[in-house]
């Protein structure tokens, strides 16, 4: 099994690629490289004249790089994909796609903290070259920000009394530890659903170190920006937060969703929304990490139609 594979299975790899619409002299980005399956990919339908630009923050991402001329890898947050292009001398491209998914690596590496799978230090971080981890939010934040936190990003119903919980605990000991925010959580997660609830905490705390929400927002705008008209965004989602955001952004524009119209009740939008696809049956049993997966498509317009 080649690195990449074990490094990550990518979800919708041919829905996803196929939506691109990729021509031989296409510019595309991959805004999330990860294991490379979607990089490899799209590397596999541009000809000659045509180029990808990968983007991760993570330095372990950066080991399954592909040796092509075709090819650059940017490391760097996607959030800053304007910037970026603009040094690369690159400000119109064909097709941007972004596969929203934690890398699966990061799930089963027992040292970062992502899983309750495993006890290690609460990190949760995608670029560990500094920032604050998960341990150091759990021990500096107030109770309020804390409830916000697990309210907005984990969309738990205990969010006050678990964040209530870990200041209490952390006022007699630090928590630093997987086992220890497991220990203070597990009486909030309902037996039948302890699992998925448990999930939703990390996922809240993974959502606020890596400042995920705003980095997706200003992705997306990035993205809206050097799309030429045409040009077509591809996004797959995972949970109803990001999903909400990748939607009303290709609906709207904006992030509100809220829909403007002309004089002639015309909806006015950057995008034409395409299509929603979810995985297929074969997919879902081969890999389970696709059964909340979602792949949206969307056009971007004409500049006048705009």
């Amino acid at each position: 099994m080649s690195n990449n594979e074990v490094y990550h299975t990518p979800v919708l790899l041919k829905e996803s690629v196929d939506g691109m619409l990729i021509a031989p002299d296409s510019i595309c980005i991959d805004v999330t490289f990860g294991g490379g399956g979607h990089s490899r990919e799209i590397l596999g339908r541009l000809g000659k004249g045509g180029h990808l630009y990968s983007f991760d923050q993570d330095a372990d991402a950066e080991k399954n790089a592909p040796d092509d001329k075709r090819f650059t890898f940017v490391r760097g947050n996607f959030r800053f994909i304007y910037n970026f292009m603009h040094y690369h001398c690159t400000t119109k491209v064909d097709a941007i796609l972004a596969d929203l998914g934690v890398s699966g690596h990061h799930f089963d590496d027992e040292t970062r903290g992502f899983s309750f799978r495993f006890d290690a230090d609460l990190d949760m971080r995608m670029n560990k070259r500094g920032g604050e981890t998960a341990a150091d939010l759990l021990n500096r934040a107030s109770e309020e920000e804390l409830t916000r936190i697990f309210k907005f990003y984990g969309e738990l119903n205990c969010a006050r009394k678990l964040a209530a919980k870990i200041v209490k605990v952390r006022a007699e000991r630090p928590i630093r530890r997987v086992n220890e925010l497991i220990e203070i959580a597990k009486p909030f997660c309902p037996p039948q659903r302890e699992k998925k609830e448990m999930a939703k905490v990390f996922q809240a705390l993974r959502i606020e170190i890596n400042k995920e929400i705003d980095a997706l927002q200003e992705m997306l705008k990035g993205a809206m920006d050097l799309l030429k008209p045409g040009g077509r965004l591809v996004v797959i989602t995972y949970h109803s937060i990001e999903d909400r955001i990748v939607k009303n952004f290709m609906k709207s524009g904006n992030f509100e969703g809220k829909v403007e119209q002309d004089f002639f009740g015309r909806v006015v939008s950057p995008f034409e929304m395409k299509k929603v696809i979810m995985p297929a049956d074969e997919e879902l049993e081969a890999n389970p990490r696709s059964r909340s997966a979602k792949l949206r498509i969307a056009i971007k317009k004409e500049e006048d139609n705009a």
